[in-house]
């Protein structure tokens, strides 16, 4: 259950930020807390992958403070968070063999973090009257709970 637990953070992360989840999962299993070792998702673990991904992730984070970005509700965005949701949730899971259902979880988990981050973010933006600190504050929040959820598997 604990685990399954983990992958429904970890998804809504996911649905907050699509890149950010798997680069906090790829820094978990490069640290070892996170066992991926002889799974079909041990490449998460590999020594440059965190790198990579943080990058990408980077990217997104600037990406999402420019106007023309597309919203994470067009199909394209929200079936990327999706699978990127399922995909972390799986990684979660594999470690009690579990993957399948914790990908499920995850996914669930990126449907619940994208209609609910929107919805934070616009209730925020609202009230500064501007759409960024509360941008800022989303990014931070997907940051925050992708590292308690990795925490939470120690």
């Amino acid at each position: 259950m604990h685990l399954l637990v983990v992958a429904l953070l970890i998804g809504i992360v996911a649905g907050m930020r699509a890149v950010t989840a798997p680069a906090v999962v790829s820094w978990a299993a490069s640290l070892g807390v996170l066992p991926l070792m002889g799974t079909p998702l041990a490449f998460l673990g590999w020594r440059a992958t965190p790198w990579l991904i943080s990058l990408l992730a980077i990217g997104e984070l600037i990406a999402d403070q420019l106007p023309r970005t597309p919203s994470r509700k067009v199909p394209l965005q929200f079936a990327t968070r999706i699978a990127l949701g399922g995909l972390c949730g799986a990684a979660v899971g594999m470690a009690g063999g579990l993957w399948v259902t914790a990908l499920v979880a995850g996914a669930l988990g990126a449907v619940l973090g994208t209609f609910g981050g929107a919805a934070a973010r616009a209730a925020m933006a609202r009230r500064f009257g501007r759409d960024q600190p509360a941008a800022l504050l989303e990014d931070a929040a997907a940051i925050a709970l992708g590292v308690l959820a990795m925490a939470l598997l120690r």
